[in-house]
Parts: C-alpha cells; sequence; structure tokens
C-alpha cells in the first residue's frame, strides 16, 4: 500500500534556492575553460618587423598538445591562406614547438598566425598574433569573437562536466554508504532512487561531453554535436577514450546497483549475506576507481610533473570526496525520507566521513604542491585563488561535520523502530520503503466496518487516507525529536556547502594550474628578452596631423634593440617616399609591466627629414610602447605608437 513521502520543508527550499544561486553565480562568472598549455614564443614574435619573408612560422608551448593539419594557420592582409598545412614537428627534449612552412614569394604587408589546438589534459588553447614583412600594413583579417571553449558550446560543456562529477558523487558515495554504513538502506525506495539517479546523470553527461566534444575543441558550432566525422576524431583521441571507457565501466556499474537493490537487498541468509557484501565492495571498488581513473588518464594529472605518481592520487582523490559528499547525499534523504536512521549507521558514516577526509587532506596537499609549486601562486594566480577557495569550503564543511558528530552522539533510537541503540537489522528483516509500509497497527473497529460495506473505489480511499495519516502522525514523531532535527538541520547545511564546493572543483579543473601559468610566464618573458636577438629594430608607423603636409610616414630603427644603449635613427617621409622636413619630433619609451618611463629621447635632426639620437638607454628587456610624436606645424602634431621588444 503507498503512503505520501514527506514534502521538503520550506526552510529546506529556501536553503536551497539560495544555494542555486550561488551556483549559478559562480558558473556564470567562471567564463571559458582556461587553457591548460600556453604560448611560451614564436618565430617571428608577436609584432616583429622582419625585412624579408621567413621560410616557416614555429610556435612554442608550456606542454604537449594535440596538432592537426590546421592548427596553425598563416593569413595575409586580404585574409588568404599563405602556409602549406602542413605541421612539422619540432619538439626536441622538454621544448615542444612546432612549425608551418610558408609559401614562397610572400610580398610585404601584415600577416596573421591563427592558432588553435588540444593541450595535453583534453582543454583547448587558441590565440592569434601578427608579424610584418618589410613593413606594417592594414589587414582584413576578422578573427572569431568567441574564444575556443567558449559560448554556448562552451557553457553546455562545462554544465555537462559539472553533472559529471556530481553523478559520479553520488553513484559511488551512495552504494558505500549503503554497503559500509546502513545495509538496511539497499531497501530503502528514495536511497535506491538517487543512486540510480546519480548512475543516469554521469551517463547522459558522459554522453553529453562525448557528442559535445568535437564542438568545443574545434568549430564552437552547436550544429556540430550531429557531426559523425568530428565524433569519429573525438574517439580517437585521448580524451575520447576516456569517456568511451567510462560508459563501458557504466555498464558494470549498472549491474552493481541491480544487485544492490535487488539479490543484495532480499539476502535473508547471514552467510549469504557477508559473502555477497564483500564481492559487491571488492567488485564496486574497482569499477569506482575505474571510472575516476577515466579523469586522471584525461585531464591535470596525466601531464606535467610526475604523472606516474599524480594519476593515483588523482584516483584517491575523487574516491574520497566521492564517499565523502555521496554518503553525505545519502545520509540526508535517509534523515528527511526515510522512516529511520539507525544511531550506529550515522555513526558508520561519521567514522567513513573522517577517513575520507584525512585521505582528501593527503592528496590534496601532494596535488596543490604539484599544481601550484609556489607560495606567490597561491595569490597571483585564479587557480590558486580559487585553491584557497576550495580549502576555505573545505573547512567549513569539516566544522559543519564536527557539530554534526556532535548531534549524533546525543542522538537516541526512535521507538518502534525494532532496533535498540548500536544495533540494525537485516535488510530482510522488516520493509523500510515509505511506499511499501502497511499501517494495519492502526484501524479502529469503526472504519473496519464501515470499509466491509463500501465498494472497492472506496476502500482504496481511505486506506489511502489511513497511510498518510501515518505517515503524518510518523513525521511528527521524528520532527519531535530534538536531537535528530538538529542533525538533518545541520546534514542539509552541510550538503548545501557541498553542492557550492563541487562547483569550485568543476571550475578548478577549467582553470590553467598556478604552475603552468608561471612558467608560461617565464617562457614569454625570455622569448621577449630574445625577441630581436640578431638584428636592430625596424619600424614604419603612418601619422596623420590633420593640417598641410600632415601625411606621411615614420621609420624609426633602433641599433642594436637591446638593453642598455642603442643609436636611434628617424626618418620621416612623405607619401611618395620623399624626406618630409618637420619642425619637430619626439620620442619617449615606457615598460609598462615595470612601471618604468615614459623615458624621453629629443634625437637631433641631421638633414631633412633624418634625425638621430645615440645612447639611447633602455634598462630592462621586454615589450616596451615607443611613442613618437611628430609636428608639423605650430598647431598641427600628433602622437603614433608602436610596441617595441626589447632583447
Amino acid at each position: 500500500m503507498t503512503s505520501t513521502a514527506p514534502r521538503l520543508g520550506p526552510a529546506l527550499t529556501r536553503l536551497l534556492l539560495v544555494v542555486a544561486a550561488l551556483l549559478g553565480t559562480l558558473l556564470a562568472t567562471a567564463g571559458p575553460a582556461s587553457a591548460h598549455a600556453a604560448l611560451t614564443g614564436s618565430d617571428p614574435q608577436d609584432g616583429a618587423v622582419v625585412a624579408t619573408a621567413p621560410k616557416q612560422v614555429n610556435l612554442t608551448f608550456s606542454e604537449q598538445v594535440a596538432m592537426s593539419g590546421d592548427s596553425i594557420r598563416v593569413l595575409d592582409p586580404s585574409g588568404k591562406r599563405v602556409d602549406t598545412g602542413e605541421i612539422r614537428d619540432l619538439c626536441s627534449g622538454s621544448v615542444v614547438r612546432y612549425g608551418v612552412a610558408l609559401l614562397p614569394g610572400l610580398p610585404d604587408g601584415t600577416y596573421t598566425v591563427a592558432w588553435q589546438t588540444v593541450s595535453a589534459d583534453s582543454h583547448p588553447v587558441s590565440g592569434a598574433f601578427t608579424f610584418s614583412v618589410g613593413a606594417p600594413s592594414t589587414t582584413s583579417v576578422a578573427l572569431p569573437d568567441t574564444a575556443v571553449g567558449g559560448g554556448l558550446v562552451g557553457a553546455l560543456y562545462g554544465i555537462a562536466r559539472y553533472l559529471s562529477y556530481a553523478g559520479f558523487v553520488v553513484l559511488v558515495g551512495g552504494g558505500a554508504f549503503v554497503l559500509v554504513c546502513w545495509p538496511r538502506g539497499a531497501a530503502v525506495r528514495p536511497v535506491q532512487r538517487l543512486v540510480v539517479q546519480g548512475w543516469l546523470t554521469l551517463t547522459a553527461a558522459t554522453l553529453a561531453l562525448l557528442l559535445l566534444r568535437h564542438a568545443y575543441t574545434r568549430t564552437g558550432k552547436l550544429a556540430d554535436v550531429l557531426d559523425l566525422g568530428g565524433l569519429q576524431a573525438v574517439l580517437q583521441t585521448k580524451t575520447g577514450a576516456a569517456l568511451s571507457s567510462r560508459l563501458l565501466l557504466l555498464g558494470a556499474a549498472a549491474l552493481f546497483v541491480a544487485v544492490l537493490f535487488g539479490a543484495y537487498a532480499r539476502r535473508t541468509d547471514e552467510k549469504e549475506h557477508k559473502d555477497l557484501t564483500f564481492g559487491l565492495a571488492l567488485g564496486g571498488t574497482v569499477v569506482a576507481a575505474g571510472i575516476a581513473g577515466t579523469w586522471a588518464l584525461a585531464e591535470h594529472a596525466s601531464t606535467g610533473l610526475q604523472p606516474g605518481v599524480a594519476m593515483p592520487v588523482d584516483i584517491l582523490h575523487l574516491l574520497a570526496v566521492a564517499v565523502w559528499l555521496g554518503g553525505l547525499t545519502a545520509l540526508l534523504v535517509a534523515l528527511h525520507r526515510a522512516p529511520s536512521v539507525e544511531r550506529a549507521a550515522v555513526d558508520r558514516y561519521s567514522t567513513v566521513a573522517f577517513g575520507s577526509v584525512v585521505v582528501l587532506a593527503a592528496t590534496g596537499l601532494y596535488q596543490s604542491w604539484r599544481q601550484v609549486g609556489t607560495w606567490s601562486a597561491l595569490t597571483d594566480t585564479r587557480y590558486g585563488q580559487l585553491l584557497l577557495v576550495k580549502i576555505g569550503l573545505v573547512a567549513v564543511l569539516v566544522g559543519i561535520g564536527w557539530v554534526s558528530r556532535r548531534w549524533v552522539r546525543r542522538l537516541a533510537e526512535p521507538a518502534g523502530v525494532g532496533t535498540t541503540s548500536g544495533e540494525e537489522a537485516s535488510p530482510g528483516d522488516e520493509t523500510t520503503s515509505e511506499e511499501e509500509t502497511t499501517f494495519e497497527e492502526e484501524p479502529t473497529s469503526a472504519v473496519s466496518e464501515a470499509s466491509d460495506q463500501v465498494d472497492a473505489g472506496r476502500a482504496e480511499q481511505l486506506a489511502r487516507q489511513r497511510a498518510a495519516v501515518a505517515t503524518a502522525l510518523r513525521k511528527k514523531e521524528r520532527d519531535a525529536d530534538p536531537e535528530r532535527a538538529g542533525l538533518r538541520r545541520s546534514v542539509l547545511t552541510e550538503a548545501a556547502v557541498a553542492v557550492v564546493l563541487l562547483a569550485v572543483t568543476t571550475v578548478l579543473t577549467s582553470t590553467e594550474p598556478a604552475r603552468t601559468e608561471e612558467e608560461a610566464g617565464k617562457g614569454r618573458t625570455a622569448a621577449g628578452a630574445a625577441a630581436v636577438p640578431d638584428r636592430p629594430i625596424d619600424v614604419r608607423i603612418p601619422f596623420d596631423t590633420g593640417g598641410v603636409d600632415g601625411k606621411g610616414t615614420v621609420q624609426l630603427t633602433l641599433d642594436p634593440g637591446r638593453t642598455g644603449a642603442n643609436a636611434l635613427h628617424l626618418y620621416v617621409l612623405r607619401p611618395n617616399g620623399r624626406p618630409l622636413d618637420v619642425p619637430e619630433v619626439k620620442v619617449a619609451f615606457t615598460l609598462k609591466e615595470k612601471e618604468i618611463g615614459p623615458l624621453p629621447v629629443l634625437p637631433d635632426r641631421i638633414q631633412t627629414g633624418h634625425w638621430s639620437a645615440t645612447g639611447v638607454q633602455l634598462p630592462m628587456p621586454g615589450e616596451w610602447l615607443m611613442q613618437v610624436t611628430v609636428r608639423t606645424s605650430d598647431i598641427d602634431q600628433t602622437t603614433i605608437e608602436k610596441n617595441v621588444k626589447i632583447g
């Protein structure tokens, strides 16, 4: 006979709404996934002006990337592709470098290098820069406004990632809670539904990730979700293999769930029950570790420092999170929806949760050292800042768990459960589902006589009414226990914080690790220092003061274009290339990154259109902002700017 399950109270509803708002805010501000492989150098450099066209363009990355034929594209000023499309692997030792050959005979002008690839930890990375041959020119190349991994496809992929983590936590943690803490819960319908929903969520999210993968890493178009060619290409990648392996393991997990809530829940023989418990525990651990391994295989742990150690540590970390937070979710459902939860079950979960936190702390400490590296990176990088938020949320959860532990110690068993404190009935001793509970113990003689006289429809209606009354009485008795009510409130608060913690973790896995970011920054600085090692800087910048003879071009050379003393030669030319005599020219250099400058330079007039200065001191390497002020009359002047890299 079916009864109506208790409704979640208004306080619970309000708390869940607050959590949903916090979660929405966090995911809304997450943005597209940050690349975990960074471009640390290129040849030619960004913004460089070279005298003759290079034979190829080379890109250097901070870690290994997956290249395809169109990963590096070089476009001329009109947007026409001028590379051969043949990617050259130039990697040597720890240096990750790829190049693409250019077509011969390229004319002068500004060329755009657009690159897009996938880093070793499965995240897409893209970017673009320009270089000029002879002199800069206008370009009609229009790059996409949305970065790879962003837009609607990126948002859907991020949601699927979060749901996959949530499904894994509920599936593994819920199953562990039943096996280790509350075997009688295998027959409780709300707990059964929770674990099955975890399996369904993880399966659906994995399928969504597989279908979205091609659009997420390559095209950014939602219509390409059903591109079978793209899906086939995804299946040949490391991430595709991990996702397809996860689906196969979820098939084994479905068998585990079926046995847990089928044969295991009905087993009454004690010896058979113990044997089945051991088999389920062993098989469930293997399957859970395998599913966790699909994340370790394709993401942070699989690349970078000590991958052979990091991958097993990552698996342990994920399992500890799942057992802790998934068990917490199962306990919350049991406290709110099940007829009773024994104190012994809550005690066992408290012990298991403590062990999970210890494992979580140990593995998290190693992962933090591996991904962050330095103390300064904790505060100076986005990854470090998110990690601090995660650590704070874990500390809050541990504090709330301590409060819950105090409620457990004061918890008394409700009357009529059929067990005593510290004891537990076997799964077959009683029917624990609210939908399956019968209530013959409460009918009155008057109701019985009336039931005999009415038709079958009336009898069913009266039975439903009796079930509803019995449910309400049982709920009232539960709510009257202050210790049990206090435990429900503290566990509910833990679950709310856990939802936010899981969201932070999802964003954290999509953020460039602090160690990689710092190393990439050092690489870019080193690359900037070597931007023009063998030749002086030679740039041409058009100007227009707006007056008579106000249009022309400034040609400036800086020799040797490195730190220390430099010789500066500046030519002011008319549009036809002839020298233009102007009354005044000024130059200033600023290194914004180090807050140096502007350093003024007042060149001397050598002859018509030619100005010169010696001993121009540039104290540090980096990307300097060069400002040239040209005055063509008493009232007409303009300042033009150009970034130059000093080695």
